[in-house]
């Protein structure tokens, strides 16, 4: 369940995408407008943060108008979510009832994508200090103490994580719960999603993998579909900078 601080707070967008991530489109009422965005009382489209960036996609006002949203990010209040308009759009009134869309296709991979890292990190149980999802493509940064990594082998134990058809769900601990667990988090430099007194976990199979995340995800890992590792990079003493793509 969604915490009901946000279903409580007026200044907050109610993320229906951590329920659904599946949702293309949903009904919603526009509570405030800020340069350029649109604060919605409820949303589909996930906003950058986590390294997986902003959804895109559209709003369609009652008499048809569609108006292009062109990123989403989070706003100055906790819980807000912006959804910014491409240059030169019309605002809609706040009170203004409309439908959103969601662009699926890009979303989508992002879910897949999404899913394979936390799978690359099962592979590779080392610290994660960065990572970024791209549309397809994604990669994790590796505290390694070994010189080399070999591409075949990892792409391997991906792939079978992958064909093995886990369920991904998710629970929720308190922040308490969470400081008294910290090696639940496995990236050094993205905070968990804390502050609302909950925090989501995402779980793959019975005891594949466990971690906090706010991002989206694909319901289970057969969905990703074919995964490569591309080029591995040294990018300090330890540091390796892993890569992904989806195939297909």
């Amino acid at each position: 369940m969604i915490p009901k601080r946000y279903l409580k707070d007026t200044r907050m967008s109610q993320p229906l995408f951590i329920e659904d991530a599946y949702l293309r489109s949903c009904e919603a009422t526009v509570t405030g407008i800020t340069d350029g965005g649109v604060i919605l009382d409820r949303t589909i489209f996930y906003p950058t943060g986590g390294g997986q960036p902003g959804d895109s996609g559209a709003l369609e006002l009652a008499d048809g108008t569609r108006l292009t949203i062109v990123d989403t990010v989070k706003g100055e209040n906790p819980g807000e979510i912006i959804h910014v308009l491409e240059e030169g759009s019309p605002l809609p009134k706040v009170g203004d009832a409309l439908t959103i869309h969601i662009d699926w296709e890009v979303r989508y991979k992002r879910m897949r994508v999404h899913t394979a890292m936390h799978l690359l990190s099962v592979v590779l149980p080392y610290a994660v200090p960065g990572g970024q999802i791209a549309d397809g493509t994604g990669r994790l940064d590796f505290n390694i103490p070994e010189p080399n990594l070999d591409k075949d082998e990892i792409t391997n134990a991906l792939q079978s994580l992958v064909d093995a058809d886990h369920p991904v769900t998710q629970d929720w601990i308190t922040d308490k719960e969470l400081e008294a667990n910290p090696e639940l988090v496995k990236t050094m430099s993205v905070k968990p999603p804390m502050g609302t007194g909950r925090v989501r976990l995402v779980k793959i199979g019975e005891d594949i993998d466990l971690q906090p995340c706010g991002g989206t995800h694909v319901s289970n890992t057969a969905q990703i579909g074919r995964v490569q590792i591309g080029k591995i990079e040294k990018k300090g003493k330890l540091n390796r900078r892993v890569r992904l793509a989806l195939l297909d």
